[in-house]
């Protein structure tokens, strides 16, 4: 599926193929929330690095968000968050350790999503009190991450497209 996305104040506009185009997990991490606001739903969709097209990329910037966990050192994480240096929109995901993926933020697309038949709601260890995630049978709660991937999951809903 063609994805058209752009940051708030449009000096970034930015075009990909998405295999995974529905918005199928809101992200509760504390990555997410701080970097994009209140889910932030960062890795929600998937897309093919190599069809990223972006105009106004001298506006992007990259922020390697800081991964603290109980009892283990604080480190970089190897994802780059990237984001709009002008009014800070939250673009996309890109991680070196899956270069054929980028995975932009469904808030950052301006194109028409599927809407999901069932929505993730991960990472609930760290979401605040004063979230009121949603409940009910389209609603699977993970207290961290899903065991099924994003793709798998596009897969079991019949919702994958593009390249295999």
């Amino acid at each position: 599926m063609h994805l058209e996305g752009s940051c708030h104040c449009r000096a970034v506009t930015f075009s990909l193929e998405a295999q995974s185009p529905a918005p199928f997990m809101h992200c509760h991490c504390s990555i997410c929330r701080k970097t994009a606001g209140s889910g932030g739903y960062g890795i929600n969709l998937g897309g093919y690095s190599d069809s990223l097209r972006v105009t106004g990329r001298e506006h992007v910037k990259v922020y390697h968000a800081w991964i603290r966990e109980d009892g283990q050192p604080d480190k970089r994480s190897n994802a780059e968050r990237h984001f709009c240096g002008q009014c800070g929109s939250a673009l996309w995901l890109y991680d070196s350790r899956w270069p054929e993926l980028i995975h932009p933020h469904a808030s950052a697309i301006d194109t028409p999503l599927p809407r999901p038949p069932e929505v993730v709601e991960a990472a609930l260890t760290y979401c605040p009190d004063w979230v009121d995630v949603p409940k009910g049978k389209s609603h699977i709660h993970c207290d961290t991450w899903p065991a099924e991937s994003l793709e798998d999951w596009h897969k079991r809903h019949g919702l994958r497209s593009g390249r295999e």
